[in-house]
C-alpha cells in the first residue's frame, strides 16, 4: 500500500545506510521519513487528496425513475480468505453489497450485475463473484436476477466484459456502485468502454467539506485515508496515460 509501503521502505534504507560511510544521508533519510509519516497519519494531508474525489460525483438522484440495470464493482470481498475458510469474507467497503440490496428492492424489475473476479498477479480458483452472489442473495436478492462476471482483474476488465455480457440497448439507464472515492475513475473507464452508466457512489470515508482541514488523532486512520487517496490518484493517471480514461478526473459532465 502506499505510502506505508513506501515509508518502511524508505526507514529500512535509512537504517542501512546508518551502518555505511553514508551515515549521514541516512540520518537525514531518517528524518524525512518520520515526518512524512506523521504528515499522513495525523495531518489533514488525507482528507486534502480524498475529497476531491469523494465529492466528484453527487448521490444518484431517484426521481429520474427506475434504472434498467445495476451493475456493482468488486472490491468489498477478500477472496484467498474466502478461500482458506470456505465462506465469504467482506474485508471492506461493506456499502457495495448492502447499496444493491437495497436498490433491487427498490426497483424489482432492474437487471444485478456484479462483476469481480480475482486482482491476484497468480491465477488461482477464487473469484470474488462466486463468493459475493451469496451475501447478495441473504439479503433478499433472488438468486435467478443476479448476473455473475467473474474473470475481470481490475476496473477496465469490469467495464469491458460486463459490456459484453449484458449488451446494453440504446436507451437503457444502468446504475454504477462502487466507492465514491472510485467513482472518477470508474465513470471514465466506463464512459470511454463506451457503456453509458449513471454513479451511485457509497462506502464515503469522510464526512464532508467540514472535515477538509481536521487533524486526526488515530494515525491508522489517517494512513489509511492516505493510502485509498494516493492509490486512487495514481491510477487516475495511470489510465489516462494508458488511454482508458478520457481525462484526469472524471466528472459529472460527459468526457
Amino acid at each position: 500500500m502506499l505510502p506505508i509501503n513506501l515509508l518502511v521502505e524508505l526507514g529500512i534504507l535509512s537504517l542501512v545506510l546508518m551502518v555505511t560511510r553514508f551515515a549521514a544521508l541516512g540520518r537525514k533519510l531518517a528524518v524525512t521519513t518520520l515526518v512524512l509519516l506523521v504528515l499522513a497519519a495525523f495531518s489533514p494531508l488525507g482528507n486534502l487528496l480524498l475529497y476531491p474525489l469523494e465529492s466528484r460525483f453527487p448521490k444518484w438522484d431517484p426521481s429520474r425513475g427506475a434504472p434498467d440495470g445495476i451493475i456493482v464493482l468488486g472490491g468489498s470481498v477478500d477472496t484467498d480468505l474466502s478461500a482458506a475458510h470456505r465462506m465469504p469474507v467482506v474485508s471492506h467497503a461493506a456499502d457495495r453489497m448492502l447499496a444493491p440490496a437495497e436498490l433491487a428492492r427498490r426497483y424489482p424489475n432492474a437487471r444485478i450485475v456484479f462483476t469481480g473476479g480475482t486482482a491476484n498477479l497468480v491465477s488461482t480458483e477464487a473469484r470474488e463473484a462466486d463468493y459475493s452472489a451469496p451475501i447478495l442473495e441473504s439479503l433478499g436478492i433472488a438468486k435467478e436476477r443476479l448476473i455473475l462476471e467473474r474473470e475481470s482483474r481490475n476496473t477496465w476488465e469490469n467495464a469491458i466484459f460486463t459490456k459484453q455480457l449484458v449488451a446494453p440497448k440504446p436507451g437503457e439507464r444502468w446504475l454504477l456502485v462502487t466507492s465514491a472515492f472510485h467513482m472518477p475513475r470508474s465513470m471514465g473507464i466506463f464512459r470511454k468502454a463506451g457503456f453509458d452508466v449513471e454513479a451511485y457512489p457509497v462506502d464515503w470515508r469522510m464526512g464532508g467539506r467540514d472535515e477538509l482541514f481536521a487533524f486526526t488523532r488515530n494515525g491508522a486512520d489517517g494512513l489509511g485515508r492516505t493510502d485509498v487517496a494516493m492509490r486512487e490518484w495514481i491510477g487516475l493517471l495511470t489510465y489516462r496515460v494508458m488511454g482508458r480514461t478520457g481525462e484526469l478526473l472524471p466528472g459529472p459532465g460527459k468526457d
